[in-house]
């Protein structure tokens, strides 16, 4: 297939997909050579990771360049959101463990430092509003939960979680539900108890009850930040 008939039908499906909005939140599509990229600025985190997995699914699509960045509620510049990411990793008990460093301006600065049985050793930087995560840690849980957590952080245009879990295991199922339930608990946004979580191959499904539609979506939106997740199913119905 050539490289127009590609990038259309990419395009297409792309249109289709209402959550996109491509009207509101253009998106440039290249192809060439079996590859397509991806640039522009999307509404959320489920629109950036719905956009890379339809172009994926396009037939002679071999791969996917992501430069899509997600539009913040709020522009700031990359020290300011340094140090809230910074903030709300330290501030998370589920990451007590783990010793953290922030790089800035080229230099390696010590948030925390944690003993030899430390959970993990995560670098934070901050470069054009996209946090990068970089490090080790001892689960498939606390990578997850470290990235959702940076996604949380006022004017972040995306999170790269590049950490690696040491000793490398089988990722299961039954960890990403665990690891969702944590993450759902942890916002200040959320009555987690009323919200019920569920993970088959890698794609999470939310039920339960919940007040409003912003609980809805701001559900669904964590579930969407998990790391190596393929879909989130949404079930929660609002109450009247």
């Amino acid at each position: 297939m050539d490289r127009n008939a590609v990038r259309k039908q990419v395009h297409a499906a792309l249109e289709r997909e209402g959550r996109i909005h491509l009207h509101r939140h253009p998106v440039k599509i290249d192809s060439a050579d079996g590859t397509v990229t991806l640039e522009g600025e999307v509404g959320d985190v489920a629109a950036k990771k719905l956009a890379l997995e339809l172009a994926g699914a396009v037939r002679g699509v071999r791969t996917v360049v992501d430069r899509l960045r997600v539009a913040p509620a709020e522009r700031r510049g990359d020290g300011a959101i340094r140090d809230s990411a910074a903030r709300l990793l330290l501030e998370a008990p589920e990451l007590k463990g783990c010793s953290f460093n922030m790089k800035t301006n080229e230099k390696m600065v010590v948030l925390r430092r944690v003993g030899q049985d430390a959970a993990g050793d995560i670098e934070i930087s901050v470069t054009d509003g996209v946090i990068l995560l970089e490090g080790n840690v001892i689960s498939q849980s606390h990578l997850r939960f470290a990235g959702a957590i940076a996604w949380w952080t006022p004017g972040r245009r995306d999170v790269i979680n590049a950490l690696e879990v040491r000793p490398a295991y089988e990722d299961r199922d039954d960890e990403v539900a665990e690891v969702m339930r944590l993450v759902l608990e942890a916002d200040p946004e959320l009555d987690s108890d009323l919200i019920r979580t569920n993970c088959s191959n890698k794609v999470v499904t939310l039920e339960g009850n919940v007040p409003n539609e912003q609980q809805k979506r701001r559900a669904e939106l964590d579930a969407w930040s998990l790391f190596a997740i393929k879909g989130v199913v949404n079930r929660l119905q609002v109450s009247r």
